[in-house]
Parts: structure tokens; sequence; C-alpha cells
């Protein structure tokens, strides 16, 4: 299985002071509450498949892709404009170094080239039984 995630924001790594948030009307408050929301339902799917393909034994058949730490126009789903998506394919060169996780070292562009070993594997192997 290969997640391909839509990315999230650093939002959530601010913070706000008492003083600021009291300032906040229901509008703001409902903005924070919806992110949080799918923040947290983005994570729990990750780690419940990932838990999942673990207890199978199965760990290397998963593999989420998913930045982390968008921010500016790269956060904004309706910019289509050549410079954002620009960014967005610089963002996306800049993830294929980085480490999957902090457990495991290898980089995503790794990551990715094995997955596509083993489905190319995998795809020749049901061929080959086809033709039986």
């Amino acid at each position: 299985l290969l997640s391909l995630g839509t990315g999230t924001t650093s939002e959530f790594d601010k913070t706000h002071t008492a003083e600021e948030t009291t300032k906040w009307g229901a509008l703001q408050w409902m903005l924070v509450i919806q992110q949080m929301t799918e923040a947290a339902s983005s994570y729990m799917t990750d780690y419940y498949l990932s838990t999942v393909f673990q207890d199978l034994h199965s760990q290397n058949n998963y593999l989420r892709v998913q930045e982390n730490a968008l921010t500016g126009t790269t956060t904004k789903a309706d910019d289509a404009s050549e410079a954002n998506m620009e960014l967005l394919a610089q963002v996306g060169e800049n993830l294929l170094k980085k480490p999957v996780s902090k457990d495991n070292p290898e980089t995503y562009e790794e990551a990715l080239k094995r997955f596509a070993k083993l489905l190319s594997d995998r795809k020749k192997l049901r061929a080959n039984k086809a033709s039986y």
C-alpha cells in the first residue's frame, strides 16, 4: 500500500498566548479545531495502517509519503499558479532526500525505488503464473 498524503502545515508548532486567544472569534476557534481534527485523523489513519502491516509482518508493504511542514502558499489547495506549482515541485524534491521516519533512516527516494521494484517483481510473478 502506497499512501500519498497532501501534506500538513507546521501551524501547530506555533504557540499562542492566552492574551492572543482571548481576541479570537468563533470562526478562528472553528478553524483551529478543524485543522486539529484533520491532522489527528491523518496521523491516526497512518498509525493504524502501519500497525496492521507490522502485525502481519508486512511492514515493507506499506509506505506513507507526506510532507509535514508545508508553509506559505504551498498550504493553499486552490493555488494552481505556476509559481506555487514550482514551489510544490521543490517541496517534493526536498522530501525525497528526507528520512522516512526517526526509526527508518531510509530516504523517501530509496523507499520509493524499493517499493517500485517490489511492485514490478510482483507483477512479473503474476504474469509468469498466468502464462502457465
